[in-house]
């Protein structure tokens, strides 16, 4: 078979897509949870006198030997436009005679919105498992390098010391929300869509709430207070998420990669023989994950954008809108998984560089901490006058490339101030750590265990 998806490619697809997700939301599984939901629906249906229990027994006992033939649905949805109807005819001739109460008073929408949940559903509990062990290795970092000095960046140029661990603790604030908002999602996405045709119900008469949730406690679901199956916000906030966490994955991975450079050296991406090589350089390793996480992270969006789109349903049954549900749920769940996928490999074994670190935060020669000068001199002279004082002995150490600490022991309006052993101490970055220790603690000792 010719594949021309990225996601399916016998070249990337592994680097792109986790195989448990992809266990999860290949259509072979969504035609299973289709299979899942008629069957689930005949039971409830049998309990409740809809149709006949001896035909829901049937239905039942039948399907457990039912093997769909996929080339016949191929052809038959092609045709079709919709998978329901062919896969009932085939379970229907299977079971015999009972199969005639197959889909009683269901839609095709109701069979493909449910079953889609029931995915979504797996999917979240394995994304959710790729948090946790995210945050794992984000929380090994923190608490390794709570002290280790480093050039804090704004706008990439020195702004002032931070410690990695602090910069691990802050990615992983993003992650530790993230397990918050999919607690909270999944209450509104794991739903039980069933409606019938316009949503009314109509075709079971006083029955038709009962079957629903009778079919809503067969599965594990939740009832909805009304249908929603024109409605999609709960749907799109799924795939919303998912460009969330992605962000965030690719947030790190930016700022790794930069770590990465040459120039910095302040990290690599774990050593794994030939990873990140160059066919013609052999000095070079090339920052694979974060490069995979950051492509994941813009398709991800691109599938989130989609999805509103995907949201103006018109009336009661949309007109193709639909359908881009079809591409942008699952390839959002595969591509987020192994944007996580390869976070966790990355994190596990990221090799940090103290040393370097270290010599560049010592880079600027103290300028990096003109504004701890600044503000030891402040309540001496004023704020205003402390800052055009150190401005201006900023300004002579760059142009006389010396250290900050040498044009301040010549600057008379420091000297009769601040001592030689205090500028010393002001103008070494690792005393100017501010709280980033301590909002490591902090952050380590609140944020939410692993259930």
């Amino acid at each position: 078979m010719n594949q021309l998806s990225l996601i399916d490619s016998p070249l990337f697809g592994a680097s792109f897509v986790d195989a448990g997700m992809r266990d999860i939301v290949n259509f072979e599984a969504y035609v299973a949870h289709c299979i899942e939901c008629e069957v689930a629906l005949a039971k409830a249906q049998g309990r409740l006198g809809v149709i006949p229990e001896s035909a829901s027994l049937d239905i039942q006992d039948g399907v457990r030997d039912f093997q769909i033939d996929l080339e016949r649905l191929r052809r038959e949805t092609e045709i079709v436009g919709y998978p329901i109807l062919p896969i009932v005819e085939q379970l229907a001739s299977h079971v015999g005679t009972s199969g005639r109460f197959l889909h009683w008073g269901a839609t095709t929408q109701d069979i493909m919105d449910t079953a889609m949940v029931l995915q979504v559903r797996a999917a979240l509990k394995l994304i959710d498992a790729h948090l946790h062990s995210v945050a794992d290795r984000l929380v090994r970092l923190a608490e390794d390098h709570r002290a280790t000095p480093m050039a804090g960046r704004t706008h990439l140029q020195h702004a002032l010391p931070i410690t990695f661990g602090y910069k691990a603790a802050v990615w992983l604030s993003s992650i530790d929300r993230h397990r918050e908002r999919i607690v909270q999602l999944t209450a509104r996405v794991l739903m039980v869509q069933f409606s019938g045709a316009a949503g009314t119900l109509a075709s079971l008469g006083n029955d038709g709430l009962a079957v629903q949730e009778g079919l809503a406690n067969e599965l594990d679901l939740a009832v909805p207070s009304i249908t929603w199956h024109s409605c999609r916000d709960t749907i799109a906030e799924a795939i919303q998420f998912l460009g969330l966490v992605t962000g965030s994955l690719a947030k790190i991975a930016f700022d790794i990669s930069v770590m990465m450079t040459t120039e910095l050296g302040e990290v690599s991406e774990p050593y794994v023989r030939h990873r990140g090589a160059s066919s013609t350089m052999p000095q070079k390793q090339n920052p694979i994950s974060c490069e995979l996480i950051i492509a994941a992270s813009k398709l991800v969006r691109q599938h989130a954008g989609l999805m509103l789109d995907a949201m103006v349903h018109d009336f009661e049954r949309a007109t193709g809108v639909w359908h881009l549900e079809w591409s942008a749920v699952p390839e959002s769940f595969a591509l987020t998984s192994g944007a996580l996928a390869q976070a966790d490999f990355m994190l596990a074994g990221l090799q940090v560089h103290p040393s370097r670190m270290r010599a560049n935060l010592d880079k600027s020669r103290g300028l990096i901490v003109a504004e701890a000068v600044m503000m030891a001199l402040a309540p001496k002279t004023g704020r205003q006058s402390a800052h055009d004082i150190v401005y201006a002995a900023c300004r002579r150490a760059v142009e006389a490339d010396c250290s900050l600490y040498e044009v301040l022991t010549d600057v008379q309006e420091v000297r009769i101030h601040l001592n030689l052993e205090a500028l010393q101490g002001l103008t070494d970055p690792a005393n100017y750590l501010g709280s980033a220790p301590l909002m490591v603690d902090r952050m380590l000792a609140t944020r939410p265990r692993a259930t």
